[in-house]
């Protein structure tokens, strides 16, 4: 009874405060890590999934747009299976993760379908991610879920996925999604607290609350990765730096405490996490796409003192030829670039209006029109 009027009440508070505009999230990205589902024997932790889906129900109830990402696949396939001789890497995840997949989406069908909601199962790669179209086709069918009161639910393809083209682990491909579906939240539960301001395991050390634009957190994260995942807090880190510059606040969180989700919402004050500030400046949906598009980048405009000074100033700047030393690399037109400085330092990466040919010709030249325009610009 307890229990109940517990709930009733925490779903009254939610919609209390969704008419709050300061935590008015409603439409998040939730990133379940692989530690999170399973067990220490890598079987899979039925319980808290069950928890988490109650409270992704009750704010799909409550509408909440919820995009989920979740881990698990691997780590649910390995407990399933015995190989029958030794396998490498790339042949363990592709086996794994074709029995687990299956068992974790059939999964929370089940414990979704209790709550009346219907859910979908995207699977992905990062290669889909590389062009415009593919980039665009993908948030399609994701909207067009979520129209008609389905939850997504994101995984990477890990039967196809192979070394080069994959994610570096969920949190990438979470902050992906978040930045392709204009979420006004990321949500990344991990088996701790948040991010420490030293060891977790040390007396006296405490969890960061609020993450500031620019705040160097270098000092305090630890490099050691999950247990079942492919990543860690440095990656949890670099992700929501990049996704809350493009305007979409991130929070990281223990996704094993009770209520976890609804706290995150409702008690945003009380609840422990580590929370990093968006950019105040709405980024378009086309530099979303750049600003995660470096793993695709077919080439380099390496550009002299005066134009990387010009770029980074307070003033939008495009990069004209006049301003670019050299060019490397074979690229077409619309093409992912890396822009480079005078070191070879990369500080970006932009959309390229003409291909390596071409650009080969400009470089130097005054009264050209921009090789990249701001308008496609990402820098770092």
């Amino acid at each position: 009874m307890f229990e109940s009027n517990f709930r009733k009440n925490t779903f009254v508070e939610i919609e209390r405060i969704m008419e709050n505009r300061t935590y008015q999230y409603k439409r998040i990205a939730v990133k379940i890590g692989s530690n999170v589902l399973t067990r220490r024997d890598g079987t899979l932790d039925v319980t808290r999934m069950s928890a988490l889906v109650d409270q992704v129900a009750e704010l799909h109830k409550a509408g909440v747009e919820v995009v989920l990402v979740s881990s698990g696949a691997v780590a649910s396939g390995r407990s399933e299976l015995k190989p029958l001789k030794k396998l490498d890497s790339v042949d363990q995840r592709q086996l794994f993760s074709a029995v687990g997949q299956a068992k974790l989406i059939n999964r929370y069908y089940e414990l979704f379908r209790e709550h009346g909601i219907t859910v979908g199962q995207v699977l992905t790669t990062k290669e889909s991610f590389s062009t415009r179209r593919h980039y665009l086709n993908q948030r399609n069918c994701m909207r067009v879920m979520l129209e008609n009161g389905v939850i997504p639910i994101v995984n990477e393809n890990d039967t196809i996925s192979v070394t080069e083209l994959m994610f570096t682990d969920n949190d990438e491909l979470s902050g992906m999604i978040a930045s392709m579906m204009d979420m006004q939240a990321l949500i990344i539960l991990s088996n701790i607290d948040g991010i420490y301001n030293g060891s977790p395991s040390q007396p006296g050390t405490s969890v960061i609350r609020t993450v500031e634009r620019g705040k160097d957190l270098s000092d305090y994260i630890q490099t050691e990765k999950s247990g079942f995942g492919r990543g860690g807090m440095l990656t949890k880190s670099t992700i929501a730096r990049k996704v809350a510059d493009e305007g979409i606040t991130v929070i990281i969180a223990n996704g094993k405490k009770e209520n976890i989700l609804l706290d995150l919402l409702c008690r945003p004050d009380t609840t422990v996490c580590t929370r990093f500030l968006p950019a105040p400046a709405e980024v378009s949906s086309v530099k979303k796409w750049i600003a995660h598009s470096e793993g695709f980048a077919k080439g380099e405009l390496h550009l002299n003192r005066q134009a990387v000074e010009a770029v980074r100033g307070s003033k939008a700047t495009s990069i004209l030829p006049v301003g670019v030393t050299r060019v490397a690399g074979d690229f077409e037109k619309d093409d992912i670039v890396r822009i480079m400085d005078e070191q070879g330092q990369q500080i970006g990466v932009g959309r390229v209006s003409a291909d390596s040919g071409e650009a080969v010709l400009l470089v130097g030249r005054h009264g050209q029109k921009p090789l990249v325009h701001y308008d496609y610009l990402y820098l770092e």
